[in-house]
């Protein structure tokens, strides 16, 4: 069970230490005991930062894999009726918007080749209107083109952020599998990267920044990198909209996800405080409840859990939703946040609910018993957001890991002992250290170390298990 903050940890001794400094007028409204202003601008806040646009131009020549790189971001199969169509030919005609099923004030655009009938490459800019877009991604399935050139340079003048996406590498990594004697994959994807650094140099490009991806599997090759990359290079205020979008494929983004939303607690914290200090019975216990049913379902929306997304995931990684539902263990997760389940899963920490009870009693203390309001109001508004984000954080993590299990559906002993029969029946050096890989990789999988699992790109495909000894 989680643990809840104690007090020492919220130091609760006076709220307004805590305000956000990010939030103008915050302090000086509690300063001058005018509580009801301040909540009204913690309130207006939390509304205007859930709504920060961010607008993701992907763009690129012809049948580059651009809508299916757009599905993948936003968790949508291709064949959800919300995902952009895709196809072997140019399915891509006029510029289109894709909201993210859970965000929509993150949006995909959908450019068109550069260099169809409709959009020449010397118009192109014009026409599809760049100075709108936070970013821009660069997608080729080859080399990138003279026209790819043109238009990183164009963007750069107008100064803006592009990246260089090789997309499909999959299939480059399968040919290269297919053709080669002693094939590998660092190797491979090393020279990949400098074919098409080289050819962007040699067009004018400084330093391109290249990220090879695997639209169908973004947690293999260079998709992370490029998470990391533009959560770093946006504007503070937009890092949470990209951040909070991301699809769940590593325990990183899950973490940093947690941490993003244990900074905002307390900003509900202080609006709770702040409400606590007006002199009205029971206003407080309504405004808080109120408080933690959008938090929490921002918590819920932002991990995954919510129905809806569960439903994206199920489709995508192939898991069934049932599977995915039966390794949940918050009462939260997978369900409508209401003031009803809020009071429900409250009733279970005697020591929230109790604080909860002192905060109305202590309004009746005379002088003292509105500031004592509001330092309890604050505790246990902290302390029960924490716990329920501590609940949700492990429950995706928990979801995450169920889809992964799912892709290699073995049993753990079985394999290991066909590696090892593998390994005493071989004698080939190459064999014998594709198996030592693959062992090691069984441990790092088995640790969710996928730093070093998918360096390789999991070994055990390079066999088939009709190989192994039958049990």
């Amino acid at each position: 069970m989680n643990k809840l903050p104690s007090f020492s940890q919220i130091k609760m001794e006076n709220p307004l230490d805590f305000y956000p400094e990010e939030l103008p007028g915050v302090k000086e409204a509690l300063e001058k005991n005018d509580q009801a202003g301040a909540a009204e601008k913690i309130q207006e806040y939390l509304e205007k930062k859930d709504k920060i646009p961010l607008n993701i131009g992907i763009t690129g020549e012809s049948g580059a894999g651009k809508s299916t790189f757009i599905n993948a971001f936003r968790g949508v199969d291709n064949r959800d009726e919300q995902a952009a169509p895709t196809g072997i030919v140019e399915t891509t005609m006029e510029i289109t918007q894709y909201p993210h099923p859970n965000y929509p004030n993150v949006l995909f655009w959908d450019l068109p080749g550069i260099g169809t009938t409709n959009f020449p490459a010397d118009e192109y800019l014009k026409l599809v209107e760049f100075e709108k877009f936070d970013f821009f991604v660069i997608i080729s399935d080859t080399r990138f083109r003279e026209n790819d050139v043109k238009l990183a340079q164009e963007i750069q003048k107008m100064e803006k952020k592009f990246y260089f996406v090789r997309s499909k590498i999959d299939n480059d990594v399968n040919a290269e599998k297919r053709s080669q004697r002693d094939f590998s994959l660092e190797g491979s994807l090393g020279k990949i990267k400098e074919n098409c650094i080289e050819g962007l140099e040699t067009g004018g490009i400084k330093s391109p920044k290249v990220f090879l991806v695997s639209s169908f599997d973004l947690h293999l090759y260079d998709f992370p990198c490029l998470q990391k990359t533009l959560e770093k290079e946006l504007p503070a205020h937009k890092r949470d909209a990209l951040l909070f979008s991301m699809p769940n494929i590593n325990m990183e983004i899950i973490n940093k996800k947690k941490e993003a939303f244990q900074a905002q607690i307390k900003w509900y914290s202080v609006g709770s405080a702040a409400v606590a200090g007006v002199p009205i019975p029971w206003l407080s216990v309504g405004v808080d409840l109120t408080l933690m049913v959008k938090a929490v379902t921002d918590y819920e929306v932002g991990f995954g859990l919510n129905e809806s997304s569960l439903e994206r995931l199920s489709s995508t990684a192939g898991v069934p939703y049932d599977e995915l539902c039966a390794v949940l263990q918050s009462p939260l997760a997978a369900e409508k946040i209401t003031t009803d389940l809020i009071l429900k899963v409250l009733s279970h920490f005697t020591g929230t609910t109790a604080l909860m009870a002192a905060e109305e009693g202590s309004r009746f203390i005379p002088i003292f018993g509105l500031p004592v309001a509001m330092s309890l109001s604050f505790a246990t508004t902290y302390r029960a957001l924490s716990l329920f984000l501590n609940m949700l954080a492990d429950d995706a993590q928990r979801v995450f890991k169920k889809a992964l299990v799912c892709l290699f559906p073995f049993k753990w002993s079985h394999i290991c002992e066909g590696i090892e029969y593998i390994s005493k029946q071989q004698t080939n050096t190459y064999t014998l250290l594709c198996a030592h890989k693959i062992k090691q990789n069984l441990r790092d999988l088995k640790s969710l170390n996928f730093q070093r699992v998918f360096k390789f790109n999991f070994p055990l495909r390079l066999y088939s298990f009709s190989q192994l000894p039958k049990h």
